[in-house]
C-alpha cells in the first residue's frame, strides 16, 4: 500500500533560489533579449515634456497601458509634438526598471497611426478655433498694397527663402526681412510662433524695421511634416498679429490650421510673395494708361468749351463796334471836362486880377457893415424905456411892480410907483371917496396911457 501511494504522489520538483536583485536581472536580461526591437501601436496617454527635454507618456488601448519615454535626441527628430488622443505607431525596446518593478518602451522612432487618425485631430482643434472665433473674418485685416518692408518666417536653408526673395526683386524690390526658424520636428512650433511676436515687437522707427506685412512659409511635405502649422502656439501667436500676415505652407491641395486664422492664404510661397507686392511694370503700364485718359480728357473738355462760347458767341454784338463808341463818348468827356477846367482856372484868374487891382473894394464892404449897425442900434435906443421917458412919458408900476395900463387897474393895488427920466416917485391910493382918487389921478391917466403933463 506504501508503495502505491508513492507512484501516486506527485514528485517536488527542486527550484532554484534567487535573490531580488538576481531575479530582476533575469527578467531584464529575458525582456530586452526577447523585446529588443518592437513595434507597438496605441493612443498617446498623458505626455508630458520634462525640463530635460525628454518626453514621458504611455500607450493604451482598451484593455491595456504601456509606459514610455522619448530621450531628448529622439524628440527632436520627430514630426509632431506628442499629444494626448493621438493614435500612433511606436517603434523601440522593452526595458524594465527594477527599482520600481515596472517596464517600459523606449520610443527611438514614432509615427501616426495612418492619415486618418491625424485629420481627426485635425479636425477637432479645427471645431474647438473656429468656436472661439479665431477664424472669424471680421478679424481678418488687409494687406498693404506696397509694403516697404517684408517680414518672412521660415527656414533660412530652403528653397523656400530664395523663391520668395526672387518672386519679390521681379515684381516690385522690397526690403525682406527673414526670421529663420525650423519648420518642422520638435520645438518647431514653438520658434516659428516666437518669430511671428517677435516681429510684431520690433517698434517703429526702430534699428531693425518693422514689417509691414509678414510671410509664413514652408514647402511640401507629409501631413506630419506640416503638423508644427496645427499647433495651437502658432494659431494664436497668428491671431494675435498686428502686422498682416500671409500664410504659405506646403502646395495647393495642403490646408492647415494657420491658413484658416491668418489675414490670406497663398497656395505656394511663391503665391504669398505675389500677394505681398504687386507688378512694377503693371503699375507703370496703369499709370501711363490714366494720364492718357486724363490727357485727352482735359484736351475733349476744353474743346467742348471753346465750341460752346464760338456758338454763344454768334449772338453777341459785334464787340469792336461797342467799343469804339464807348471810346468816343470817353474822348467827348474828356474833352469837355478839359474845358471846364479852362474855364474855371480863367475864372479865378480874373477874380483875382481884378481884387488886385481895386484893393479898395474891401473898405467899402466894411463901410457898409458898419453903416448897418449904427441904423440898427440908433432904431433900437429909439425904442427903449429911456428913449421914452426922455419925451415926457412916465413909467407907472403897482406894488407888485406889474405895469398899470388904467384907472381900474391903479384903483386895485394899494400903493404906485411913477418912473421918470430923472427918477422915481412912490404915492399911496388910499381916500375916502373913489371919485377924488379918480380926479387925482385924471392928470395921470388919460385912456390907459401915461400924461405929459406935470
Amino acid at each position: 500500500m506504501e508503495d502505491l501511494l508513492k507512484l501516486v504522489e506527485p514528485q517536488t520538483p527542486q527550484l532554484p533560489e534567487y535573490t531580488v536583485s538576481e531575479i530582476s536581472f533575469e527578467i531584464k536580461k529575458f525582456v530586452e533579449t526577447t523585446f529588443s526591437r518592437v513595434k507597438i501601436r496605441g493612443e498617446i496617454f498623458g505626455a508630458k515634456r520634462a525640463d530635460s527635454g525628454h518626453w514621458y507618456l504611455s500607450l493604451k488601448d482598451p484593455n491595456a497601458v504601456l509606459s514610455a519615454v522619448i530621450w531628448k535626441g529622439t524628440a527632436s527628430r520627430l514630426g509632431f509634438k506628442p499629444e494626448d488622443g493621438l493614435e500612433v505607431v511606436a517603434t523601440g525596446k522593452i526595458t524594465t526598471f527594477a527599482g520600481k518593478s515596472s517596464y517600459q518602451l523606449v520610443i527611438e522612432q514614432m509615427e501616426i497611426a495612418g492619415t486618418g487618425a491625424l485629420l481627426k485631430l485635425l479636425e477637432e482643434r479645427k471645431q474647438k478655433f473656429a468656436a472661439e472665433g479665431l477664424f472669424d473674418p471680421a478679424h481678418k485685416k488687409p494687406i498693404p498694397f506696397l509694403p516697404e518692408v517684408i517680414g518672412v518666417v521660415t527656414s533660412a536653408s530652403g528653397a523656400v527663402i530664395r523663391d520668395i526673395i526672387h518672386r519679390v526683386r521681379d515684381r516690385f524690390p522690397s526690403r525682406i526681412i527673414v526670421w529663420p526658424t525650423p519648420v518642422q520636428g520638435e520645438g518647431a512650433a514653438e520658434k516659428i510662433a516666437a518669430a511671428v511676436r517677435g516681429f510684431n515687437a520690433l517698434p517703429r522707427g526702430g534699428i531693425i524695421p518693422r514689417p509691414d506685412v509678414l510671410i509664413v512659409a514652408r514647402g511640401g511635405g507629409s501631413l506630419e511634416d506640416l503638423w508644427p502649422f496645427n499647433e495651437e502656439i502658432v494659431i494664436r501667436a497668428v491671431y494675435d498679429s498686428e502686422i498682416p500676415l500671409i500664410s504659405a505652407v506646403g502646395h495647393e491641395t495642403d490646408t492647415m490650421l494657420i491658413d484658416y486664422v491668418s489675414d490670406l492664404r497663398a497656395p505656394t510661397p511663391t503665391g504669398a510673395a505675389e500677394f505681398a507686392v504687386p507688378v512694377k511694370a503693371e503699375i507703370l503700364a496703369t499709370l501711363q494708361t490714366a494720364q492718357s485718359r486724363l490727357t485727352n480728357g482735359i484736351n475733349r473738355y476744353f474743346e467742348e468749351r471753346r465750341s460752346r462760347l464760338e456758338g454763344l458767341s454768334r449772338g453777341i454784338p459785334n464787340l469792336e463796334q461797342i467799343l469804339a463808341e464807348s471810346r468816343q463818348k470817353l474822348d467827348d468827356r474828356i474833352e469837355r471836362l478839359h474845358l471846364a477846367f479852362k474855364n474855371m482856372l480863367a475864372g479865378k484868374q480874373n477874380q483875382i486880377a481884378q481884387t488886385s487891382l481895386r484893393p479898395y473894394h474891401i473898405l467899402n464892404i466894411f463901410e457898409k457893415k458898419q453903416e448897418n449897425l449904427k441904423n440898427l442900434a440908433f432904431r433900437l435906443d429909439s425904442v427903449s424905456i429911456d428913449s421914452v421917458l426922455s419925451r415926457g412919458f412916465a413909467w407907472v408900476r403897482d406894488n407888485r411892480r406889474q405895469t398899470v395900463y388904467s384907472v381900474a387897474q391903479a384903483q386895485k393895488s394899494p400903493s404906485l410907483e411913477i418912473r421918470f427920466i430923472d427918477g422915481s416917485i412912490k404915492t399911496k391910493t388910499e381916500r375916502k371917496k373913489n371919485e377924488t382918487l379918480q380926479g387925482d389921478l385924471f392928470d395921470l391917466f388919460s385912456d390907459g396911457a401915461v400924461s405929459d403933463r406935470k
